[in-house]
This record gives C-alpha cells, structure tokens and sequence, in this order.
C-alpha cells in the first residue's frame, strides 16, 4: 500500500502542475508555530509569481485575520488567496433562500461575520432562530451557550419546526503546538448525538457539512484558480485527501501535523498519490 505513494519532493510537483493548494492547520502551521519549510515555501511561491492557495476548514478567522495572523508568523500570504469554509455559507444560503433567517451562530466575532456576509441576522444564543450554524468550538461558554440552543432546538422540533443545522467546519479535532484539541465538528457530534437519543427514528437531524472532504471548497478552489491542474497537500487523510481524490484532484499527504506513518490501514478513498517528508525545497 505504501508503495502506491511514493515520495516526492515539493520542487517535482512545482515543474507538473499550474496551481498548488495548501491545507492551513498542520500544513502550514502549528499555532503559534511556523511548520518547517512552510516559510520558505510560501517565500519561494511568492517571489516566482506561482499561483496558490490556502483552503481551510477552519471558520474562525475571515481571510484579512488569518493573513495577519499569518503574517505574525512570517507568512506572507495575500488573503486572496485564502479560502475557508466559513465563506461557503454565502452559497448554501443563496441556494436556500435564507436571506435575514434569525441565526445563531456558535464561535468567533469573524464566524458570526461570515454569516452576516451571508445575508443571515445573528441573534442571541438564547434567541429563538431559523439557523444554527457551529462556526467554531471557541469564542463562547460551551456548556451555557450549547444548553440554551439545545433546549430551543428540542422545543422547535417537537413542535413540528426544523431548523437549518449548519457545520463549516466537519473537523472532530486539529493539531496545536503541543498535541491535538477539539474541534467545532465534535460541539456538532454533542448535538447530534443528543438529538438522536431525544427523537429516536426521526432522520434528518444532523448538520450540512460544507469543508473538506466534502466538494463545495474545491468547486470554490476551480472557480477562484480557472483550472483543474491542481495538487492538493493536506496532512488529513479522511479530509484533505479524501476530498481532492473525489474531485479528481491529485493528492499529496505531508509528514506533519495529523499525518499517520502507515497508510496500510487506511481505505482506498484516503491514501494519497504522493508523500512529503516536508515542504522544504
């Protein structure tokens, strides 16, 4: 199984495709820390006019925060050229007529901002809503604020209303300094588990997941670069990989952040077409 991945270096992949997509968190960097060789890959791309991106799942920093945060560290990437997951909400909301839907939105300031650019009025989290949408697992007191939306949630579904659920961000955890931490995929698994001890049989009652693994970013990425010569290199398997592999997308698995060491154990849909030891050039 090792074998169908073989390593490459990041100079290779330069020479055989137009557009290069990065996975932020694990990939580029490991808060508050730059990943090894990430600097001078970004410093290499920018001086030679190469077209990138940076998609992430993370929703909760519009593009100008996280290019600052970003340039904190030394990364000098234009938020052009940054893609979240937080930005697909326009999309699914234009799609379903959800323009002023009462929304209450769990996460930062520039989650709730998305929302807003999506044409959604975030209200309280003690509120009576149309939308819940998890923008992150921080910026609010998790247990008061998910006990107030849990119980309007179970009071609006046995009344007959079902309410959009909403996850940008599908992720259960993501890579720190020093380890792993939760992510705003595992405050939507609470609620979703809940929901289905509280109405058993009843289908339905899970969250719309927008990032990766799942198309809309990568239909953003295609439309944003204007072409399909893309090279995804993520350090997730079941989400960065597995989403360029559906897409048709060739796939690179790097060393770092989330990587496991041995793909054997992995399905088919997961194992990327190239390794990185690193993104050093």
């Amino acid at each position: 199984m090792l074998d169908a991945a073989p390593y490459v270096t990041i100079g290779e992949l330069l020479d055989q495709f137009e557009v290069i997509l990065f996975d932020s968190d694990g990939v580029l960097v490991s808060w508050p820390s730059v990943i090894a060789g990430a600097s001078e890959a970004i410093e290499f791309l920018n001086h030679e006019g190469r077209q990138y991106f940076v998609i992430t799942n993370d929703a909760s920093m519009i593009a100008a925060t996280r290019a600052a945060r970003y340039a904190e560290l030394g990364l000098a990437i234009d938020p052009a050229r940054i893609i979240s997951s937080g930005m697909l909400l326009k999309t699914y909301f234009e799609q379903r007529g959800l323009g002023g839907a009462r929304c209450v939105v769990l996460g930062t300031e520039d989650s709730a901002s998305f929302v807003v650019d999506a044409g959604g009025q975030v209200v309280p989290s003690d509120a009576d809503f149309d939308v819940l949408v998890i923008g992150d697992q921080e910026g609010f007191p998790l247990l008061e604020t998910t006990g107030n939306v849990l119980g309007t949630l179970f009071r609006k579904i046995a009344g007959g209303e079902f309410p959009h659920l909403v996850l940008p961000n599908p992720d259960l955890y993501y890579p720190t300094g020093d380890g792993f931490s939760f992510a705003s995929g595992a405050v939507a698994a609470m609620f979703e588990s809940a929901l289905v001890q509280r109405f058993p049989g009843h289908g339905g009652l899970t969250f719309s997941r927008l990032g990766k693994p799942h198309p809309a970013i990568f239909e953003e990425v295609i439309r944003r670069s204007g072409t399909e010569s893309l090279i995804m290199i993520g350090d997730t398997p079941g989400t960065d990989i597995r989403g360029a592999n559906n897409m048709g997308i060739t796939s690179v698995l790097v060393n770092s952040g989330a990587a496991p060491i041995d793909l054997s154990t992995l399905p088919p849909s997961d194992i990327p077409t190239y390794r990185l030891k690193s993104l050093a050039l």
